[in-house]
């Protein structure tokens, strides 16, 4: 039997508060709190409070079974951290020079190239790159924050479904046996929700840009400075990081050999020190560069990653009395908590469920297209539907998806004010939550 399935029969369903309470910290304190809350150390504090009994529980409780779900969680927040990690570190020595011009073409260019380039780069990849000359070009605009609202939606979420680099749940399904240019057959489903959310991003860019005083747009034009590329080395190093996932398989094998199970990450540390200690200067010191949103993101999901274990093995043990017979289903409910959980595990705890029903033991094994008698669908159905949720979904919300947050952290530092929590949902339940429904009614139905 599954650890996390055995560990999920035996937990009681009070051992979702610690989790409860760390979403409610996350979505709460700023408004409450916000100027205690804004130190890392107090951000840390609130995860260690929260985690730390979470982790004592299942050790002294359940033994050898919750060191095992412990130490795999461990693992798998070291390999999630640490690849956003270099894809930051990297991205941040890239600068983008000039000033363009805010106007709604420029900015639909923006978050159009973004959204190819999350698949190829990353999702925190691609956001690290563009958000800093975005910000700046809208630096005159009096209205700029629904841009960088967009910007997550298209750039930091739903732009990264085409490969297992694009977002962590795809990889995580790729290092368990997904092949790597499966996910390109979505690219449908990508294309559709990409250009509704950019169809509505020029709706309420007009509506902007027409309010945009006078004065605003002769500053606009005054600054105006063409684009160049500077920290090109940096490139190179993103292509190695691309190559290192590539061979994610035979450096995990390796990794077996010699009883050390993060040779891969080794070499993205690597990578990202050889970028600051290569790369010239002055790009990250033109970016602003600091540690400042990165901090942020691993101490804030230190104590989601620990919180979760209990919420994640009761969906695995329990998930199938939820009644999920339908890709729709899986679309939604895997959705639903990608826009609260981090949608990594969230992928894989409903991809587990998945495998239940279907009959299947690996993730690997859902990309088989035979329809399974009894169910009416194939397997790749559910994979599909899964991947689907849990990449496009993470942009409901702040805490959906990692680059959400530094992005966020990036924009306030430039002096932006951006929406609270629930006004950023508010914009999400307005764009995105319709835009879900026609992707529902295209392809899930």
């Amino acid at each position: 039997m599954n650890a996390s399935v055995e560990l999920g029969q035996q937990l009681g369903f009070w051992t979702l508060a610690p989790f409860a309470c760390m979403l409610l910290a996350v979505a709460v304190m700023p408004l409450t709190c916000g100027c205690w809350y804004d130190r890392h150390r107090n951000k840390a504090i609130v995860a260690f409070v929260l985690g730390a009994p979470t982790l004592v529980y299942l050790l002294a409780r359940f033994g050898d079974l919750g060191l095992e779900i412990a130490t795999g969680t461990a693992e798998e927040y070291v390999s999630f951290i640490i690849l956003l990690f270099a894809l930051y570190t990297i991205s941040g020595g890239i600068y983008l020079t000039g000033n363009l011009l805010a106007t709604p073409r420029v900015n639909l260019g923006f978050l159009a190239i973004g959204a190819v380039l999350a698949s190829f780069i990353g999702t925190m990849g691609a956001s690290m790159v563009l958000i800093r000359p975005l910000l700046r070009t809208n630096s005159e605009r009096s209205h700029a924050r629904h841009t960088v609202v967009f910007f997550i939606f298209a750039v930091s979420n739903v732009g990264g479904l085409l490969t297992a680099l694009g977002d962590p749940p795809l990889f995580l399904g790729f290092l368990r046996g997904v092949p790597f240019t499966w996910t390109l057959r979505l690219w449908a489903e990508w294309l559709v929700v990409v250009a509704l959310v950019l169809a509505a991003y020029l709706v309420i860019e007009f509506y902007y840009y027409r309010k945009e005083p006078c004065a605003s747009r002769r500053m606009d034009v005054a600054d105006y400075v063409p684009m160049r590329l500077k920290g090109s080395i940096n490139l190179i190093l993103l292509a190695l990081v691309i190559i290192v996932v590539l061979f994610s398989g035979p450096l995990a094998r390796a990794g077996e050999a010699v009883h050390f199970p993060f040779v891969r990450e080794v070499m993205l540390v690597v990578l990202a020190i050889l970028s600051l200690k290569l790369g010239a200067r002055g790009p990250r010191a033109s970016n602003h560069f600091s540690w400042g949103p990165i901090i942020e993101v691993a101490v804030l999901f230190a104590g989601i990653f620990a919180t979760m274990m209990p919420a994640l093995a009761l969906l695995q043990a329990h998930g199938g009395e939820i009644g999920l017979t339908q890709p729709w289903h899986y679309f939604w409910a895997t959705g639903g908590l990608s826009s609260f959980l981090d949608n990594a595990p969230t992928y894989l705890a409903f991809t587990s469920v998945a495998q239940g029903q279907v009959g299947v033991d690996t993730v690997g094994a859902l990309t088989a297209t035979q329809v399974v008698p009894g169910l009416g669908f194939s397997p790749a159905a559910y994979l599909a539907a899964i991947s689907c949720g849990a990449v496009m979904m993470g942009a409901n919300t702040y805490i959906g998806n990692a680059p959400n947050f530094a992005v966020k952290c990036i924009a306030e530092h430039s002096g932006l004010k951006m929406p609270s929590f629930f006004g950023y949902m508010g914009y999400s339940l307005a764009v995105l939550i319709p835009t879900f429904a026609i992707v529902t009614a295209i392809f899930f139905l």
